[in-house]
């Protein structure tokens, strides 16, 4: 009866160490290691990107939390003074009011050294003034305005009649101004050093024959608030018994 049970035990064991070779064998052979073939430099850029990816969100998350906890704060205490300061928000990034803050200054102007006896002076034109703008939005510009123009989301850079406009004011004059301001003074001070070192910028303005001069931060320069009416189309308001009442 022993030996009878000590095989069947025995038999039992290796049954259990096949099965367990099996599984081990079956999960590698199912699941593969895949190599990561990019170099150290690009992961090193991915993660970078992916860790401001991830604390823009965090800040907008908290940001978000913050109103939250205002409005549940004061629901009762002052409804009136949230909307009204929700309102002023929402008008100051749709760029209806001034703004002051620290930021920069460029210039641009004709190279008259360079133009020829006889040619008429250079003009901007709106995809060159279209490059510059998106160059200083990728470095972080918070507010722009362009010869006394403000530039919100629907500003539009256009050639009418050989005359570049924005937003139906010529731009036909030089130089322009073109003032930005940043979220701070670090801000600023990185928008200017990377203005100052783009060659894009540099070689793109003097193959027109113009130049763009870049002033040093200042801690106060204010941009106006837009000016004409913002037409909002393809909206309506929401009904009673289709929305949320």
């Amino acid at each position: 009866m022993d030996k009878k049970y000590n095989k069947y035990l025995n038999f039992t064991a290796v049954t259990v160490i096949i099965g367990l070779m099996l599984a081990i064998q079956f999960q590698t052979v199912r699941e593969p290691i895949v190599r990561d073939t990019r170099d150290t430099w690009q992961m090193r850029e991915d993660y970078l990107k992916e860790k401001e990816t991830y604390s823009k969100l965090l800040q907008e998350i908290r940001s978000n939390e913050e109103k939250l906890a205002k409005y549940e704060t004061e629901r009762k205490q002052s409804k009136e003074q949230v909307l009204r300061e929700t309102l002023e928000e929402l008008k100051m990034q749709a760029g209806l009011t001034e703004v002051t803050g620290p930021g920069i200054v460029l210039s641009i102007e004709p190279v008259y050294e360079e133009i020829l006896l006889g040619e008429d002076a250079p003009t901007i034109s709106p995809d060159l003034l279209k490059r510059l703008i998106n160059e200083l939005n990728m470095y972080d510009a918070l507010y722009i305005s362009i010869a006394g123009q403000r530039l919100i989301n629907t500003s539009v850079i256009r050639d009418i009649n050989n005359e570049t406009k924005i937003d139906g004011y010529s731009l036909k004059n030089l130089p322009i101004e073109i003032k930005v301001i940043a979220e701070n003074m670090q801000m600023a001070e990185k928008l200017y050093n990377r203005m100052q070192a783009s060659q894009s910028a540099e070689e793109l303005f003097r193959f027109d024959n113009l130049r763009v001069n870049v002033s040093k931060p200042e801690a106060e320069i204010t941009i106006p608030a837009y000016q004409d009416t913002i037409r909002v189309r393809n909206m309506e308001p929401v009904e009673s018994d289709k929305g949320g009442s």
